[in-house]
């Protein structure tokens, strides 16, 4: 049996990830820092938890990142580890880019020193782009404006550059955002779904938020994390741009989820300058014309269902 090793299997794509690598046969093995306080219950809730093994490794470590390769062998590797909060990384700087970017590059340097024939697939980006009022493609510059994309567009050029100079199987899925019912509590998604259910039970409730504003590519996890799938399957390695057709802003996805139980979140949300990050990004468009052609891959849902899903708590 072929053997699959996430890094990062704690988050939500590496919990979908691991449910679809083991509908396709392969055995996985997926690695947190600190297994003891790991936060592993959505294993639970796709009930895999019994078919995972769970590694301690230190991504930023290049010992316990080799030492992991030379243990597992794998076949597949996906790297979806690191700082996820483009916010916190205004905060937590070097721990951006020692989790992204460090993080990354040990592993290729593991996967070129191990074995070539592994296929590896990179959790990218599409801050990197920055600001973009026209789509941007695979092609386009990179503006990164802040620590956290700064750092996934350097990991994104380390696999570029193995992938050029060594001949790996080694590409950057550069992903705009997705949400799950798996996303964590901290994340603007699952902030304003929560509010909106509090809003419900009491009237006299209010949330305090940042820009809402910003225009992204909001997307189904699962969907995402096929797009990985594809990538690490495909004949020849390449870096693709993964995201929703249409681009929404925060106010659109506050209004859906608040009008779903009957609100107006005009009502109820509360704007904080102090909650503002120092460089937003207020729109970044994106075009996934290159992956759509040539391996086929498209969303399943669209922004309206996506949220119904999310507000139901609907795994798939």
């Amino acid at each position: 049996m072929k053997t699959a090793l996430i890094f990062g299997i704690t988050g939500q794509d590496g919990d979908y990830l691991a449910k679809q690598i083991l509908e396709d046969g392969y055995s996985v093995v997926g690695t947190s820092r600190d297994l003891s306080n790991a936060k592993l219950q959505n294993l639970d809730r796709l009930k895999i938890s019994s078919e995972v093994a769970c590694k301690e490794v230190q991504p930023a470590d290049f010992r316990s990142v080799f030492n992991a390769f030379r243990v597992v062998q794998p076949d597949l590797v996906f790297n979806l580890s690191g700082q996820t909060s483009v916010g916190l990384s205004f905060d937590q700087p070097v721990e951006s880019v020692e989790s992204i970017a460090t993080t990354t590059l040990n592993i290729l340097e593991s996967i070129r020193m191990e074995g070539q024939g592994i296929r590896f697939v990179n959790a990218g980006s599409s801050e990197c782009f920055g600001e973009r009022d026209t789509p941007a493609s695979e092609s386009s510059a990179f503006r990164p404006r802040s620590p956290y994309a700064v750092a996934k567009s350097a990991a994104f050029w380390h696999v570029s550059s193995y992938r050029l100079a060594y001949g790996l199987h080694a590409s950057t899925a550069i992903m705009s955002n997705h949400e799950s019912p798996l996303r964590g509590e901290r994340f603007v998604s699952q902030k304003i779904i929560a509010a909106a259910k509090n809003c419900q039970n009491d009237s006299s409730y209010r949330v305090r938020m940042g820009d809402l504003s910003v225009v992204r590519h909001w997307g189904w996890a699962p969907d995402y994390v096929r797009a990985l799938m594809l990538m690490a399957k495909a004949p020849e390695a390449d870096d693709y741009i993964v995201a929703a057709e249409e681009a929404n802003n925060l106010n659109q996805f506050a209004e859906h989820v608040f009008s779903y139980y009957g609100l107006s979140y005009h009502e109820f949300i509360e704007i904080d300058e102090k909650l503002f990050r120092p460089l937003e990004l207020r729109q970044t468009l994106l075009s996934t014309k290159k992956i759509q052609e040539k391996l086929q891959w498209e969303p399943t849902i669209g922004f309206c269902d996506m949220l119904e899903k999310l507000i139901n708590g609907k795994l798939y």
